[in-house]
């Protein structure tokens, strides 16, 4: 067969089966009385087999390799294929992400572009300065996509930047608080924290309902920035994760501080009474406890925690009966 009906079966240029010819990949068996190539049913076997490799991405020389050599085993080969795609194709994943995120900066000219471009490149920066600065103008004309500092406020570990790029997040618009939502379910527990932490920073509707969500989060750290947040900003559903937090003593301080501004509310100040009491009469918590949910009931009005307390103030428990006594006297002193 001629090497113009071999690149009309194969689909291999006439050009290229020379270039084959000249790398010794393959050779025709034979040439005709005129000196023509002629190439026999092997041949065309062993030119498609030239282009399958080449399909998975192996070099010329790689072929050439694979086809002459009897013992070579393709598994090193093709493990070393398998690690060069995954970079590339992290590598262009990489490129792609930039270039929506330039695209949803709304670049009016290509000086826009440049500058979305540099302050990308700031917010990956090795220098934690570069980073802040790069958070702190991310509010100019061309502000970064709200992706990005998603993306670098959950990778911070230097607490100035991290501040800088929640305060960038707060004014980023629309968008932040299904981003970082979703960082609360990242397996690390780090990033879980810091996807909180954004969120309670971020104004608007969405971001309480983000939070009200994040009050049934298995990790106690996001349930207690969660309920932490939604006391300060006068939300009743926090309650009750709040008072778990004085049972188990994490940031018990601030738990409590947000139970006596909820506890403003007539109303919540009864349901916040009742939450406490019934931990202290059910024996659920513990000696420590107890003097935390004591201590806790402070700040909550009413005659249900006067009376309350008057029975707490002969407890068993020294501790407790002595915290009792004193929040009467200073009761009684307003």
């Amino acid at each position: 067969m001629l090497i113009g009906e071999v690149a009309r079966r194969s689909g291999v240029s006439a050009r290229m089966l020379r270039h084959y010819e000249s790398l010794g990949l393959v050779r025709p068996s034979g040439r005709t009385g005129s000196g023509y190539r002629e190439y026999s049913e092997e041949d065309i076997r062993r030119i498609f087999h030239i282009e399958s490799l080449r399909s998975l991405g192996l070099s010329l020389r790689e072929i050439g390799r694979a086809l002459e050599e009897p013992g070579f085993a393709p598994s090193a080969l093709v493990g070393d294929l398998i690690r060069r795609t995954r970079e590339r194709i992290a590598a262009e994943t990489e490129l792609l992400t930039r270039l929506r995120r330039i695209d949803a900066a709304d670049p009016a000219g290509w000086e826009d572009v440049l500058q979305v471009v540099a302050l990308l490149r700031a917010l990956g920066a090795k220098s934690a300065d570069t980073r802040q600065r790069a958070a702190l103008s991310s509010a100019d004309e061309v502000p970064v996509p709200v992706e990005a500092l998603v993306e670098a406020a959950l990778s911070e570990t230097e607490p100035n930047v991290a501040g800088a790029l929640r305060w960038a997040l707060a004014r980023s618009g629309d968008g932040g608080p299904a981003l970082l939502a979703e960082g609360l379910g990242s397996p690390v527990a780090a990033v879980r924290e810091r996807a909180v932490q954004a969120l309670t920073e971020m104004p608007g509707d969405e971001a309480v309902a983000r939070l009200r969500d994040a009050l049934a989060h298995p990790d106690a750290v996001v349930r207690g920035h969660a309920a932490l947040a939604l006391g300060a900003r006068g939300a009743a559903d926090a309650v009750p994760t709040l008072i778990d937090m004085i049972v188990e003593g994490r940031n018990d301080t601030d738990a409590a501080d947000a139970l006596s501004v909820l506890a403003a509310d007539d109303a919540r100040a009864d349901r916040i009474a009742a939450g406490l009491l019934d931990r202290l009469a059910h024996g659920t918590a513990r000696a420590p406890a107890r003097g935390r949910l004591t201590q806790a009931l402070a700040g909550i009005p009413g005659a249900r925690v006067s009376r309350a307390l008057v029975e707490l103030s002969h407890d068993g428990d020294r501790a407790v009966a002595l915290t009792a006594t004193y929040l009467l006297r200073l009761r009684d002193a307003r």
